[in-house]
């Protein structure tokens, strides 16, 4: 079922460096499963869902991260994208 309109689902991972984000995006790129990888590395409680956020409207999430989830292909992997909370590789799984 499609989020409701103006909203988004989006599954991330939470890594504290950069150099650590682009090894996992190489990881998923490269075949991995990208709930797996979550579950293993994201320094986020969402990790241990696979990295699932949930769905969620504009304004609920920091800026960075919004700017994403708004604007990118659903299904592919964004990132990594740094926020105060360190850097992300963003999924989004849908948007209407």
């Amino acid at each position: 079922m499609p989020p409701p309109p103006g909203q988004a689902s989006a599954r991330h991972i939470l890594v504290k460096t950069e150099a650590e984000c682009e090894d996992l995006k190489k990881q998923i790129s490269g075949g991995a499963d990208f709930a797996a990888v979550a579950a293993e590395h994201s320094k986020c409680p969402s990790g241990k869902r696979g990295g699932e956020l949930g769905t969620f409207g504009k304004g609920q999430m920091v800026k960075e991260f919004e700017d994403v989830v708004f604007t990118a292909p659903v299904g592919e992997v964004q990132g990594p994208v740094k926020t105060d909370f360190g850097f992300h590789l963003i999924e989004v799984t849908a948007r209407s």
